[in-house]
């Protein structure tokens, strides 16, 4: 492996402006799921151009697609003048494209220049890896970029935002051309924002072209020259960033049509107890000092972005992750939720919005996973009551409309929509008064969503209060009695239903602090 000139290979400045990448009418199909609908998307030399979009917008596909990930069902691609085409990561690499992902996916037992330059090691004579010589070229990366890192350093020592740094620093060693940002800023501290935006703004000069993909407007307003924007998997719009609002940007992202009428008014009676209580909760950066109250009959809407520390409330909230400090009372008694356990024998369900990873056991039968929170009932005498759990996960994944030819068919046969009913079953059936949902209806279709939607109506008709987390703004507006907004583990906003316009809530969603 030659030397990294890093001069001579960073300039590309007598070309800035000129079109040099393009995607033209791109699809991907996955197994029933139109992701993309024909994108288009292009990009300048020494260009910052943001690509926004809500969540499921289809935004990190369409990148995955540039980057060779994915590959596209239908379109093209073109760059540099010529047609390309990238079948793996390693294809786009080679022509010059990377990508610095949200979750950054490096090796945190090796060196900071033993990930840098992995796959591609400087070596001594023989079958010796050179450290010395990587760590020398890792430091000339550095000095250009302006980084402070110790090459030698083990990674997982770092920082997230030092982490960053060196993805970023592997990116330009491999001599690219573009480099695609997937929500860099997400688990950074100001500081570290500051740092990341002046490596960009210096690769930027040297006519890098950067794909910058974030739901933050203020910071999206700050550094792009151009924003297209995505809606539902297709294109919604580009414009310049100097000639538009930040309203303006907030319409092409949710100028959809409306299929479901939003609520009008709350459902909940006058008077309704709080059944739950939570007063200056805190989990380490991800949620900060938030507050709120529960009420009984109540569907609770929690509204925000990526990165915006819902679902680690309700982690916190169930025991899955330990709280810094805050209190949570139930029904007037403060409670100690250590672990699910406890939270289970509050009367307190979580339905992970990873469900094939936290809520279910996908080798294990409908039945045996419609039992999984309350197998203590069918235990006598040491002995498992098979016929008692069949006849209860039978009649409860009938109440719900299970599809499946036997209550014994193993959970993996199913389809998403299915899977998610058997663990509302699995809660069902322990009874619990209140119930998290977070993402309920993530990857199923729209005549679950339709049947789940109607069941979190009718179990809060009879008693029981959902706290719903939901990136779809228009399930949060036809589902939530209240909304909830959270930016950056804070909350931003508490908004009647009927205050809660697509435009508000967005506006909340992107107010970080001392903005």
């Amino acid at each position: 492996m030659s030397d990294v000139n890093l001069k001579n290979k960073l300039d590309f400045s007598s070309k800035m402006g000129e079109v040099y990448l393009e995607m033209k009418g791109i699809h991907k199909r996955f197994a029933g799921v139109h992701a993309l609908k024909g994108v288009d998307f292009n990009l300048k030399y020494g260009e910052v151009h943001a690509l926004m979009g809500e969540n499921g917008a289809g935004k990190s596909t369409l990148m995955k697609v540039l980057t060779g990930i994915h590959q596209p069902t239908e379109g093209s691609m073109t760059f540099q003048g010529a047609v390309y085409v990238a079948d793996s990561i390693n294809d786009s690499q080679h022509a010059g494209i990377g990508i610095v992902h949200q979750e950054l996916n490096m090796m945190n037992h090796l060196t900071v220049a033993q990930n840098i330059f992995i796959g591609r090691e400087f070596m001594k004579t023989g079958a010796w890896i050179d450290d010395a010589k990587m760590n020398k070229e890792s430091t000339k990366l550095f000095d250009m970029l302006g980084i402070n890192i110790d090459p030698s350093a083990k990674l997982g020592t770092l920082t997230v935002g030092k982490q960053q740094m060196v993805e970023i620093a592997k990116a330009v060693s491999h001599e690219s051309k573009v480099i695609v940002f997937d929500e860099p800023t997400a688990a950074l501290t100001s500081k570290e924002i500051d740092e990341l935006f002046k490596i960009i703004r210096d690769l930027q000069t040297r006519g890098i072209g950067i794909v910058y993909i974030s739901h933050r407007m203020d910071e999206v307003m700050d550094l792009s020259d151009r924003i297209t924007v995505m809606r539902d998997g297709e294109y919604a719009g580009t414009v310049n960033t100097k000639e538009v609002t930040k309203d303006d940007i907030i319409q092409l992202m949710i100028g959809r049509v409306v299929f479901e009428e939003p609520k009008s008014h709350s459902m909940v009676p006058e008077g309704a107890e709080v059944v739950l209580e939570v007063r200056n909760l805190t989990v380490g950066r991800m949620v900060n000092d938030l507050s709120f109250n529960l009420r009984r009959g109540e569907i609770l809407g929690f509204a925000g972005l990526m990165g915006a520390g819902r679902t680690e409330m309700a982690r916190a909230i169930f025991g899955a992750d330990i709280k810094d400090h805050g209190t949570i009372t139930r029904n007037g008694r403060t409670v100690s939720i250590r672990s699910p356990k406890d939270a289970v024998a509050e009367g307190i369900s979580y339905l992970s919005e990873d469900r094939k990873r936290y809520g279910l056991l996908l080798g294990k039968s409908i039945a045996e996973n419609s039992s999984l929170a309350t197998l203590d009932k069918y235990i006598k005498h040491g002995w498992i009551n098979d016929k008692k759990i069949a006849k209860e996960a039978t009649e409860y994944n009938a109440m719900l409309r299970t599809k499946t030819p036997s209550i014994q068919q193993l959970l993996k046969n199913l389809s998403g929509g299915n899977q998610q009913k058997v663990i509302i079953a699995k809660w069902l059936i322990r009874d619990c008064e209140i119930i998290i949902f977070d993402e309920p209806t993530r990857g199923i279709d729209v005549g679950a969503k339709s049947e789940i939607y109607q069941l979190m109506n009718k179990l809060a008709a009879e008693g029981k209060s959902i706290i719903m987390i939901s990136s779809e703004l228009v399930e949060i507006q036809r589902m939530s009695d209240r909304v909830i907004v959270m930016c950056e583990g804070r909350k931003t906003a508490e908004l009647d239903i009927k205050d809660a316009t697509s435009e508000t809530i967005m506006k909340y969603a992107t107010l970080r602090e001392g903005v």
